[in-house]
C-alpha cells in the first residue's frame, strides 16, 4: 500500500496487534503513552463500548498528531450473555469465565479508530466463536500453563484452547486475535 508519504503510529502495546499490522507489510511506529481512562457509562450499550474505548484511546495520545502521521488505535471486547468478559484478575475469575465460555458461542467486538490532522474514522468488526464443552481440568491446564490474565475473555484463539475447544467460528479469526486486518487495510486505503 502507497502511504503517500504517511508515517503509521501504531498506538497499542499488544504484541498481536503489532504482529498482525506488520504481517500487512505496512511500516509502523508503536507509541503506547496514553491518558485516557479505559471507563464507560454501564448503561452505554454493550456492543458500542470498543469503539467507545477505541475513540477515547486515540484521544487520549500523549501528544497532538503531525500532518504527516495517522494514529491506529484498538480496543477488543469479549461478550457473552450479553455481559462483558474483561481482562481476569485471578486464576478463579479466569476459570469462571472460561467456564462461562463452555458450550456457548460469544461475541468478540473488536472497535477501530484512525485519526489524523484532517479526519477520523471509526468502525467495528464482530466475530462469533463458539466454544465445544470444555472440562474443568482442561481449563484448569491452559490457565496454569498459559496465564491468560492479560486476555480479554481469559483466552487467546491462538493458543492451546483455541486450537482444541473453538469448534466454530464466523467472521474474521484475526479480529479475535486483537485486529480486524482486513478493515484496517480497506479502511487505511480510503483513509490515505
Amino acid at each position: 500500500m502507497d502511504l503517500k508519504g504517511k508515517k503509521i503510529i501504531l498506538a497499542s502495546g499488544s504484541p498481536r496487534r503489532k504482529e498482525l499490522l506488520g504481517n500487512l507489510g505496512l511500516e509502523f511506529t508503536v507509541d503506547t503513552e496514553n491518558s485516557f481512562e479505559e471507563t464507560f457509562d454501564p448503561a452505554t450499550p454493550h456492543p458500542e463500548v470498543p469503539i467507545l474505548m477505541s475513540k477515547g484511546k486515540s484521544g487520549g495520545f500523549h501528544r497532538p498528531l503531525e500532518d504527516n502521521e495517522i494514529l491506529i488505535t484498538a480496543d477488543t471486547m469479549v461478550l457473552c450473555d450479553s455481559k462483558i468478559l474483561g481482562k481476569p484478575h485471578s486464576r478463579e475469575e479466569a476459570f469462571n469465565m472460561l467456564k462461562g465460555l463452555s458450550g456457548k458461542d460469544h461475541q468478540v467486538i473488536t472497535g477501530v479508530t484512525i485519526r489524523s490532522t484532517e479526519k477520523t474514522v471509526s468502525f467495528d468488526d464482530t466475530t462469533t466463536v463458539t466454544f465445544r464443552n470444555l472440562t474443568d481440568s482442561e481449563i484448569e491446564y491452559y490457565i496454569d500453563n498459559y496465564k491468560p490474565f492479560d486476555k480479554a475473555g481469559s483466552y487467546a484463539i491462538q493458543e492451546w484452547i483455541g486450537l482444541m475447544g473453538i469448534s466454530a467460528i464466523n467472521g474474521s479469526v484475526y479480529n479475535v486475535i486483537g485486529l480486524p486486518v482486513h478493515r484496517v487495510y480497506e479502511e487505511l486505503q480510503n483513509f490515505i
